[in-house]
């Protein structure tokens, strides 16, 4: 033990790193801790001060902004439930949109589908609807056609309506035609060609006498004028849908507002 304790000293003398210049290698700077642990103990002092100081309204936004994330990152099952339906909606759409355009896989029976869309249109309903009102003799007939003119201008308001609330564009990118803009049917929702045919074809089955087939054609008429804003472009499946309750609730509409002849009478000859 005595000769292994004066080896272990010349060993510690020989050794360079226990010399004065290099302790500073060895042994860590106490004065930069101190030093850097102060630091931040100024800055987290600085920063509560700063929170303190802040404005009420941006602690509270600070406050909020997780919840909003998280909101966000966790949305509601109806929301989900609502947008995997719009998707959807969407999709189909674009894909039964087989005469948006000249390109398209029914690009060449694109003018054959405007024109049965054009049946369908206000304008030339409401000028028909005129024109069989000067012609008419009968009290019937001119009390039929003055509701059907009430029931197609009230159409064109509510549709315009709720187009300029809604503002919904179409799936393709599909300029309206003149006869669209005198009717202020701009946007998608609701289908206004939907909404009318439903309107025309419910009133004419309940007011005028027709046979079976031509109640299945009148029917089958106002399905394809709505399906057809479809195919062109220019209206979503759930477009077309809303647009035929829309259509019936206008029916029912006309039905409680309904002008007796008496009434008629009197426009008429005001007119």
């Amino acid at each position: 033990m005595p000769a292994s304790q004066p080896r272990s000293r010349a060993r510690d003398r020989n050794n360079v790193l226990n010399r004065a210049e290099f302790l500073s290698l060895n042994q860590p700077l106490k004065g930069n801790q101190e030093s850097r642990s102060s630091s931040r103990k100024q800055s987290g002092q600085a920063g509560a001060a700063g929170a303190q100081n802040a404005n009420p309204k941006e602690r509270r936004q600070s406050q909020q902004l997780p919840e909003e994330d998280c909101m966000q990152l966790n949305p509601s099952f109806k929301g989900i439930a609502f947008n995997s339906l719009l998707a959807i909606d969407i999709c189909m759409s674009k894909r039964l949109g087989v005469c948006a355009n000249r390109a398209s896989s029914w690009g060449g029976a694109r003018s054959m589908i405007n024109l049965l869309g054009i049946t369908g249109h206000g304008i030339p309903w409401i000028a028909g609807t005129l024109i069989c009102l000067v012609k008419s003799s009968t009290l019937a007939g001119q009390e039929v056609l003055m509701n059907l003119l009430l029931a197609l201008l009230l159409d064109i308001m509510i549709v315009a309506g709720l187009q300029k609330l809604a503002k919904r564009k179409g799936p393709y990118d599909v300029n309206p035609g003149l006869l669209d803009y005198l009717t202020m049917d701009t946007y998608a929702f609701p289908a206004g060609h939907a909404s009318r045919v439903a309107m025309l074809s419910k009133f004419f089955l309940n007011h005028l006498v027709l046979a079976i087939p031509l109640r299945i054609l009148l029917v089958l008429w106002a399905l394809c004028v709505g399906f057809s804003r479809v195919m062109i472009g220019r209206h979503h499946i759930t477009d077309v849908l809303s647009g035929f309750v829309f259509g019936y609730l206008q029916f029912r509409l006309v039905e409680l507002i309904w002008m007796s002849s008496n009434t008629c009478q009197m426009l008429i000859s005001i007119w």
